[in-house]
């Protein structure tokens, strides 16, 4: 965790345990709803899993997170000390989006905004059985262009190589496009006329692909004036 700052203010000795580089991103994930260790890491594209052993390590020792076998696997779960972290990592997302800027070019993946999605599908209007939706991101390098979603009645899984399920509809899309969607500042018809998302595949399968998708929950924060 971070160095002492040789201060008794509460602030001070809670940030000790909490500014480490990615901590609050690793709390941000558990209480999003990953425990494995895999899934840290596809909410974490970026995070070396060698930091993310020593991160979770470190939450676990300060009490923030428990370790619990699973079978073979191990689950990290957050404890009431974890759990009242929560409404701090959504006051800094609130913040965050009224008074951090622009997002940079190097900000934008496809893969996080994939993580993200595959968690707010509304499965009661998915079609029944197996729906299998492809992302082709227009504006990213070849190797992360394409991205699968496999909906089934109960879950979504995520994948960078074609499962090779039957297809019901290709998304086509810049991938700022479809941030600036999912984070709130445009809407899926905004984005269809104006040709920066293109829907492919039956009529009535493209009209309801944009309601499959709930928004981040912090799109809807009002924007300062």
């Amino acid at each position: 965790m971070g160095s002492s700052y040789h201060q008794f203010c509460p602030v001070a000795k809670a940030m000790e345990l909490l500014d480490g580089r990615w901590t609050m991103l690793i709390v941000r994930e558990l209480t999003s709803g990953s425990e494995r260790f895999n899934e840290l890491r596809r909410g974490l594209p970026r995070l070396s899993p060698a930091l993310l052993s020593r991160r979770l390590h470190e939450l676990a020792v300060a009490g923030i997170v428990r370790r619990e076998a699973d079978g073979a696997e191990v689950r990290y779960v957050l404890t009431a000390a974890g759990w009242e972290l929560r409404p701090i990592v959504e006051a800094l997302g609130v913040w965050g989006v009224r008074w951090v800027g622009e997002l940079g070019d190097e900000d934008l993946d496809p893969k996080l905004l994939l993580w993200d999605m595959h968690r707010h599908v509304d499965h009661t209007l998915v079609p029944d059985g197996r729906t299998m939706v492809k992302f082709r991101f227009t504006d990213v390098p070849t190797r992360q262009r394409d991205w699968w979603l496999v909906i089934t009645p109960t879950e979504a899984d995520v994948c960078d190589a074609d499962p090779g399920f039957p297809l019901a509809v290709d998304v086509r899309a810049s991938l700022r496009a479809m941030i600036d969607i999912w984070r709130g500042y445009s809407t899926w018809a905004d984005a269809l006329r104006g040709g920066t998302v293109e829907l492919q595949g039956p009529e009535a399968l493209r009209r309801a692909v944009p309601h499959w998708f709930s928004l981040s929950p912090l799109a809807s924060v009002p924007r300062p004036a």
